[in-house]
């Protein structure tokens, strides 16, 4: 478990620290992809990886879809929205039985091992921190600071936001 959260905690770091979104969605999202996953292998019968990547495209869609509508909000106003989502999430997988409702989805395929986990978890901190040294990294860090200065400064802060 401890790997799966140092992933979420690169993640959540990226957007609480370095671009300054105070966000409590992180779960719901997680949650998203993680149902997706076990939807496409256990359910769907498909090989790990496309679950893994099916996992991915469908929490940054899901992403993106709050994301759009929560972009004019900062502060206690997108901690609330995303806190929000969050638990929209957590009441829709309770009460879906196709996913198992309140009991929690079964027969899950364990293709797992501590080498996947540890090759996962070193990927995504590689990623993040040659993102956070890129040009759009150095624009999520300039919106984090001041996102007026930043806007001054030619950076689409929209476009970094989401």
């Amino acid at each position: 478990i401890i790997g799966i959260n140092i992933i979420l905690a690169v993640g959540l770091n990226l957007i609480t620290g370095f671009t300054g979104q105070f966000s409590l969605g992180h779960a719901g999202f997680m949650c998203v992809g993680a149902y997706i996953s076990a939807i496409v292998t256990a359910k769907l019968g498909q090989p790990f990886l496309v679950g893994i990547i099916a996992s991915g495209l469908g929490a940054a869609l899901v992403g993106l879809v709050i994301g759009i509508p929560t972009l004019r909000l900062k502060g206690d106003y997108l901690a609330i929205a995303t806190l929000g989502f969050g638990e929209i999430i957590r009441i829709l997988m309770l009460n879906i039985d196709y996913v198992g409702g309140a009991s929690g989805f079964n027969d899950i395929p364990q293709y797992t091992n501590w080498t996947w986990l540890y090759f996962m978890v070193v990927i995504s901190v590689l990623v993040i921190s040659n993102f956070v040294k890129s040009y759009a990294g150095r624009a999520c860090i300039s919106i984090g600071e001041d996102e007026i200065a930043s806007e001054a400064m030619g950076i689409n802060t929209t476009f970094y936001k989401v």
